[in-house]
């Protein structure tokens, strides 16, 4: 009877106290990258890590849509509200980084956050290549 009674009151005193507090789930927002059209072709990567997004030079501006290449590898990524992203944009041979906009950004609140780069051919074709 005594070692059911320690027991009991073993069990009793491990259990959380009534209103103890709980873990208060962080927030997230989304950041998506998006790599302009402006025919060149590069990669951008995140600090805090988690972009990886790649785009290939189209430089046949004339061509149909149809053969342009897409982004590809990670360019969403989830971050915790109030972190601060820094985008990191790395030119394929044969083009130049331009732009990003922004080229950091503060992750302001749940949901979409977006950042656009711009890379350009050392041939500059496109007319988005001038403007900045």
């Amino acid at each position: 009877m005594v070692a059911t009674a320690l027991a009991a009151t073993a069990a009793l005193s491990t259990t959380a106290p009534v209103g103890a507090a709980h873990a208060v789930e962080t927030q997230q927002g989304q950041v998506v990258v998006w790599i302009h059209d402006s025919f060149g072709g590069g990669t951008v990567t995140s600090q805090p890590a988690g972009i990886n997004c790649h785009v290939v030079a189209f430089l046949n501006p004339y061509e149909s849509e149809e053969g342009r290449p897409g982004q590809t590898g990670t360019c969403s990524a989830s971050f915790p509200v109030g972190t601060t992203v820094t985008f990191i944009a790395t030119p394929d041979p044969g083009s130049y980084f331009n732009y990003a906009d922004p080229p950091r950004l503060t992750v302001g609140a749940p949901g979409v956050n977006t950042a656009a780069v711009y890379f350009c051919p050392d041939e500059e074709l496109s007319p988005y290549c001038w403007y900045y």
